[in-house]
């Protein structure tokens, strides 16, 4: 009997011995004594549990562009997942779950019988058991316990892993104080790791299925519950078989716990995985290019401002309106693909790399290599050894290529590739709205993939023609009228000092047709002469001021050669925002793409508004749109190819614009709520057509727009519409009506109209 009451004691003396040492033990684990067992967060980090958020940029109609992130997380609300998620969760992880504060009593001696078999076989068994419930893995997820707030003790054999399960516990404790059971089931499933770069469940809904966490079924949760502890071995894409096996187990707990019947179950075994996978990055979806831009924009503006673009959930809000964008983008692809067939035709058998001469350039791939970074790293690595280094850059291996009919899989060698590539015409297309200048659209080029290179902002070449307006509107700023006449005559620039002394520049075929025509019909067949004749009149400097004042924020030298576009290079960006001036009735509004940022929470940190200034006079500014539909209604004008239907009911303005040896093709269109333009050429100045013909703006750059706007009218559900250009508020004095003048014109001989023009304005 006294044997038995001792053994009783001893018993009861054993258990509250450990219970009290457990007690010390995890009073121990919270305050850290000594520094043994590692920090644990704070009141404040539990009330405001931090995650490193994506940054989401959206476009005007709320249509999410991108994102910018370290770990791709957008977070949802309970509301926004759906039952079958919930459920598949719940049967999957925790039960009971809603039955426990954070801690599963049954589970945590499943736990620990694990655990001590484990320490009993030295480790043998593995750390079977589990037992940790959603709130203990939410836990680990928001404050990495594992893998921070380390303590002395933390790396000793199965201790560090005994004080990681009691930080779990007093953590979870502590959340389930602070939130609702719905507050962390969501908030565990937006911080819990997918594979395939998703971080939480917006994510991998996305990623997995192309779907909303809200529109998941039992088959697409049951995949994506099956990822929360293994996600790369349990990944259904690289790893089918394994996923199938996981999601039958799943399946089989929803029969346990009669959440589906029999006949649910066995329909659920035999369904397909029904995959809609993609990963997330910045060659993929809408506005590539664009997205790229803003992203070097936002990098300095979150410095500036004391944010982290990848990592504080920023909305950043665009100006692009994403069924413009798509149009945009269609209009691009289609017309390069029709454009690249000619060009790859127009020089097969032949490299289309040539000098003025019509030569092929030699040693240009060398050449172009040799100012690469990877070509002089290469270089550094082999001790300025080339003949290694090129053998190095002519070795064959597999690799997948861009084509227009889809990626091919060949066997290229570096210099191949960069062969194949530079065989490739490239693009540029942005529309701005002129009088708010927002930018509704933005190709950057034919596929950001494969071609980095933004040529819209970043790139800028001659603008050839397309520099032309600014010269008229110098002129009509400066009292010249669209009907004043001027001959088709040689025009010679003195250039002393100079070899030759002088420069005079030729009309496109070389030809002076001693013909006299209105300033409006030079400009609409864009004759170099008259241009020239008017940019002497003024001065080249008059020009180069003209053009900075109107938005053409590039340097131009105020040369002669200016007025054809030879005056230095510009972007496709600066010459869209200068022509918006002219809808604008003369006052130029910088071009922008972001109207607001506002934090992870909705609140606004800044709203954007653009810089104007005023360019021109209102009655100029008019007068220039009466000219740019010149190239349309004109006889001769270089947009009369224009389709009809853009035209029915509609004012259309419009330059086309060609550089030396059809090395450029541009084209801007102007209409009273739409300014496009659009840019062709290739890599290098020297890779083009060989004719004027093939190569010039209304054949290479034209129909980029004109396709675009067909399809914008064509989209009932945006709106645009056709119009008219808004008339100034005064009266103009100015004759449009050149067919007073015509008579006279005709009447006069070249010889009487030179008596009139001081010899001095030619030669």
């Amino acid at each position: 009997m006294n044997k038995s009451k001792n053994i009783i004691k001893k018993l009861w003396l054993l258990l509250i011995s450990g219970g009290l040492f457990l007690l010390v033990f995890i009073i121990s684990v919270n305050y850290n004594f000594y520094n043994l067992f590692g920090g644990m967060p704070s009141l404040q980090d539990l009330e405001k549990p931090e995650s490193e958020l994506s940054s989401e940029l959206y476009s005007s109609d709320n249509k999410l562009l991108g994102k910018y992130f370290r770990y791709n997380r957008s977070p949802v609300k309970f509301d926004e997942l759906s039952d079958e998620l919930v459920t598949t969760l719940l049967v999957t992880e925790d039960i009971r779950f809603y039955d426990h504060s954070g801690i599963d009593l049954k589970g945590l001696v499943r736990a620990s019988y694990g655990v001590v078999k484990n320490i009993a076989t030295l480790g043998s068994s593995g750390l079977e058991g589990g037992g940790s419930t959603i709130t203990q893995q939410l836990a680990k997820n928001l404050f990495k316990i594992r893998r921070e707030k380390k303590g002395k003790l933390s790396g000793v054999p199965f201790l560090g892993l005994v004080i990681s399960k009691v930080k779990e516990w007093i953590v979870a404790v502590k959340l389930e104080e602070f939130y609702t059971k719905k507050e962390i089931l969501a908030m565990y499933l937006n911080t819990a790791e997918y594979g395939s770069n998703s971080y939480g469940i917006k994510v991998a809904a996305k990623t997995y299925f192309n779907k909303l966490p809200s529109e998941l079924n039992y088959n697409e949760s049951s995949i994506i519950v099956g990822l929360l502890n293994k996600p790369t071995k349990y990944n259904p894409y690289f790893n089918p078989d394994n996923a199938i096996e996981k999601r039958a187990e799943i399946f089989y707990n929803l029969y346990k716990y009669n959440v589906v019947d029999k006949e649910k179950y066995d329909s659920l075994k035999v369904m397909d995985l029904s995959l809609n996978y993609k990963v997330e990055n910045q060659n993929v979806g809408q506005a590539t290019y664009f997205r790229t831009v803003v992203r070097n924009y936002l990098i300095n503006w979150a410095k500036e401002n004391g944010y982290d673009l990848f990592s504080d959930g920023l909305k950043i809000h665009t100006t692009i309106d994403s069924r413009l964008q798509d149009h945009a983008e269609k209009a691009v692809n289609d017309q390069m693909k029709r454009l690249q067939s000619i060009f790859s035709k127009h020089w097969e058998g032949r490299n289309p790399w040539i000098d003025e001469k019509g030569f092929e350039i030699k040693d240009f791939l060398k050449n172009t290599i040799k100012r690469t970074a990877y070509f002089k790293n290469l270089l550094k690595a082999y001790d300025n050894d080339t003949i290694k280094v090129f053998d190095r850059l002519n070795e064959k291996k597999n690799m997948r290529v861009f084509s227009w009919d889809g990626e091919i899989d060949t066997v290229f060698s570096i210099m191949d590739s960069l062969k194949y590539y530079k065989n490739f015409l490239q693009a540029g297309f942005v529309s701005i709205e002129p009088k708010t200048g927002f930018i509704r659209a933005w190709v950057g080029g034919i596929n950001h993939k494969y071609f980095k290179y933004d040529h819209v902002k970043q790139g800028k070449r001659q603008p050839g023609s397309t520099i032309k307006p600014i010269v008229y509107a110098a002129a009509i700023d400066n009292g010249y009228s669209p009907c004043y006449p001027v001959v088709d005559a040689p025009v010679v620039f003195e250039l002393p000092g100079q070899d030759p002394p002088y420069w005079r520049p030729d009309n496109h075929n070389s030809k002076w047709t001693g013909e006299t025509m209105t300033l409006r019909k030079a400009m609409a067949k864009s004759v170099n002469s008259i241009t020239a004749f008017m940019t002497k009149k003024l001065s080249p400097q008059t020009v180069v001021d003209y053009a900075k004042k109107i938005g053409i924020q590039s340097k131009l030298d105020p040369v002669p050669a200016v007025c054809l576009g030879a005056g230095g290079d510009v972007s496709l960006f600066d010459l869209v925002g200068a022509y918006s001036t002219f809808i604008n009735k003369g006052i130029w509004t910088e071009p922008f793409f972001i109207s607001r940022i506002e934090d992870k929470y909705g609140n606004l940190i800044q709203e954007f508004v653009p810089t104007k200034q005023e360019a021109l006079s209102e009655e100029t500014a008019y007068l220039m749109l009466h000219m740019l539909k010149g190239s349309k209604e004109e006889e001769g004008g270089t947009a009369r190819g224009l389709n009809p239907e853009l035209t029915l009911n509609n004012d259309v303005g419009a330059k086309t614009g060609t550089t030396q040896n059809a090395s450029d093709g541009w084209f801007i269109g102007v209409t009273h709520n739409l300014v496009s333009g659009a840019w062709v050429g290739g890599d290098d100045r020297s890779i083009h057509f060989r004719e004027w013909a093939f190569g010039q703006g209304a054949r290479t750059a034209m129909p980029i727009w004109q396709q675009y706007m067909l399809d914008v009218y064509g989209d009932a559900e945006l709106g645009i519409s056709k119009g008219t250009f808004d008339k100034p508020t005064k009266i103009i004095n100015v004759e449009l009506d050149c067919n007073s003048y015509s008579n006279e014109i005709k009447s006069d001989s070249l010889d009487s109209i030179l008596d009139k023009i001081d010899a001095s304005d030619i030669f």
